[in-house]
Formats: C-alpha cells, structure tokens, sequence
C-alpha cells in the first residue's frame, strides 16, 4: 500500500516542504509606510541580520508633492482631500505588497510622523486607514523621534560605541547609549537648536539692510560671521557629555548629509554607511562658495543631485555644510574617530521598529 502510494506522498511531502520554505523566508521581510510631511514612503526590507545592520531593501516608492505639513500649519488641521489622498495611496500600496511579498501582516508598519500629532482632525485620518487597511496607524512621538532616529540610524551591535546627529530643517537632533554597570541602556538625546533652515533664517536677520539679504556675496559673508554662534552652540551640546569622547563611530544624517554626499560625491552609493572624512567636507565646502556652476551643471545630467538643488537652493546648501562641519570639527580626537553617513536616513523609523522586535537587540532604553 505504501509502495503504491509513494509518489503521491513524495508529492505531498515536498509540497508541504516547498510552502514550509517559504512561510520561513516571508518571516524575514518587514514592511512599513509613513505618512510624511510631504511624501508617503513605502519600503519592503529583506533582513538577514538586524544586529549588524544587515538587510536589503526589496521594494521603495515615494510618492511626493503632498502638502500635509502645510495644510497641518496652517489650519490646524488636515483637509478632507489630504485624508481622501493619504487614504487611497496608503490602501493601494498595502494592497500590492500584500500581494507581491505575502509579508505576515504583524510585519507591516504604518506610521505618521509627528506633525499629524498636532492635527485636530486626527483621529478622522486614523479611522480613515483603520476602515481601508484593518491596520492602524501609529504616530511617532515629538518626544520619541531622536530615540527612534537613534535605534533606526545606528547598527545595534554599535549602539554602546558610537552617536547619532540628524541636521534635519529646523533642527538639529541625535543622541547616544549608555552602557549602565547593570547592563542596562540608557538613552542620552542631543539636540541644536540649528538646522539648514532654520541657520539660514537666523543669517538673514543680521543683515542690516534686508533689501541685501538675497544678495549671495553679503549671505556669504554674514553667514561666515555667524559661525562662531553655531560653534559655541555645538560646543555647549558636547561639553554637556562627556561621555561622547568614548564614542568612537559618528553616524550622521539628515538632508544636509544627503545634499554633500549626493554632490559631492557623484555616484551611486550602494552601502548603507558611506565613510566620510572631514578633510571632503572642506572641499565640498570650497567647490559650494566658490565654484557653484559645478553642482548646476552636475544637476543637469545627475538625477539625484537635482533634486538636491531642487529642494536647496545655495544659501540653505552653504547653511547645511556650516552646521556638518562645524558639528564634525568639534569632535575631541576626531583623527580616532569613524564617520559614516547613513544612506537609509528616511526609513531608519522602520529599521528601529524591526530592532524593537528582534530578540537579538536589546533596545530597552
């Protein structure tokens, strides 16, 4: 009877075996998508190894030119077609990498930065995605982001050696972990009140004629008289720690980062820690000021660098770079030390979310 029946039951063994394998291999695929202050991202993350930062992105869509932020700002509130918007796009995303990579549905993240906390009309967004997805939304803390920024930025098996900063827009945030004698983490945020824009608004109210303002030869110069404000600032920040000189990896992010390595360097950068040196970012810095036809004319054949001057115009860029390398100078034994740009910069919130969850990674902190 067995005999006869063999081959049906090898059948029924490797089919058993081949759906086995690949319920095991969905298991290390995470999704997430966030509702930004502009765009909606979605990424599909292939892990092998979250401890050592060992992963690959399987899927990256943007969808950009949205105006939550500003209807947010401005009104206090989202508008119906900002909810109608973020609705469909976000049902018709979750449907196809539902279908595409059949990912277990507690590996799916959705989340809302946290400009949607102060929306009034909140819990209308929410309901929304809740009724389209059956998942629900969470939205990132004000208070949590440097963490997440942190756990999602840095390689876990890093965390007890190395700091995080994000220059971010009207910021500038980051932190550290510290390794308590009971084994315990504890986390130690960093924050400067400078960001690129936020350093190029401050430069402009010290021209004392504001007709000059737009004016590149008079920004520049304002702008180079305003450096020791942010250099005392940086240095408050870091003498405030006295920790971070046993830090010996810097991990940087944020858009001023983005804008010099995109430029900068000119090519695809497929890791997702670049090496950086302080020594290239007083280059880029001299090319910026002095040489800016450069990066215009990279722009017209360099996708990624235009839409670095698409977003920053030169006054920002040069703000950016003042605020990277004074932040970068100020580190005690910097010719110790290893700096990285961390390319996954817009998806470290998922990145974190999957640490969280690892049994691997102790992110108690």
């Amino acid at each position: 009877m067995l005999k006869k029946n063999t081959p049906k039951v090898l059948v029924f063994i490797l089919f058993s075996l081949f759906f086995s394998i690949s319920s095991f291999a969905q298991k290390n695929l995470y999704a997430g998508i966030e509702i930004g202050r502009r765009t909606i991202k979605v990424t599909v993350l292939e892990v092998n190894n979250i401890k050592k930062a060992d992963y690959k992105i399987a899927y990256y869509s943007n969808d950009e030119g949205l105006s939550f932020a500003k209807h947010i700002t401005a009104n206090g509130e989202l508008t119906q077609e900002d909810i109608s918007k973020a609705g469909l796009i976000v049902f018709t995303q979750l449907t196809k990498i539902r279908s595409q990579f059949k990912i277990p549905e507690e590996n799916i993240f959705l989340v809302a930065s946290s400009v949607f906390g102060s929306a009034r009309n909140l819990d209308v967004l929410k309901n929304k995605i809740s009724t389209l997805t059956n998942k629900q939304l969470d939205v990132i803390n004000v208070d949590e982001e440097a963490k997440i920024l942190v756990k999602g930025s840095i390689p876990p098996v890093d965390y007890a050696n190395a700091l995080l900063l994000d220059i971010g827009a009207a910021s500038t945030k980051g932190g550290y972990i510290d390794e308590l004698q009971d084994g315990k983490l504890e986390f130690m945020p960093l924050e400067l009140d400078f960001g690129t824009m936020s350093l190029t608004d401050a430069v402009k109210k010290t021209v004392a004629n504001q007709s000059q303002a737009g004016d590149m030869s008079v920004y520049q110069e304002k702008s180079f008289d305003f450096n020791p404000v942010v250099r005392k600032k940086i240095k408050e920040m870091l003498d405030a720690n006295p920790l971070l000189l046993k830090k010996e990896k810097i991990y940087l992010s944020g858009g001023a980062v983005w804008a010099f390595t995109t430029l900068y360097y000119n090519e695809n950068i497929k890791d997702h820690f670049l090496p950086i040196t302080l020594e290239d970012i007083i280059d880029y810095d001299a090319v910026l000021k002095n040489n800016f036809n450069k990066f215009n004319n990279l722009s017209k054949t360099n996708k990624e660098a235009a839409r670095v001057l698409n977003i920053y115009d030169q006054k920002y860029l040069i703000s950016a770079n003042n605020i990277l390398s004074a932040c970068v100078e100020s580190i005690p034994n910097l010719e110790k030390k290893k700096i990285y740009f961390v390319k996954e910069g817009p998806i470290t919130w998922l990145i974190s979310y999957v640490a969280d969850r690892s049994k691997k990674v102790n992110t108690n902190f």
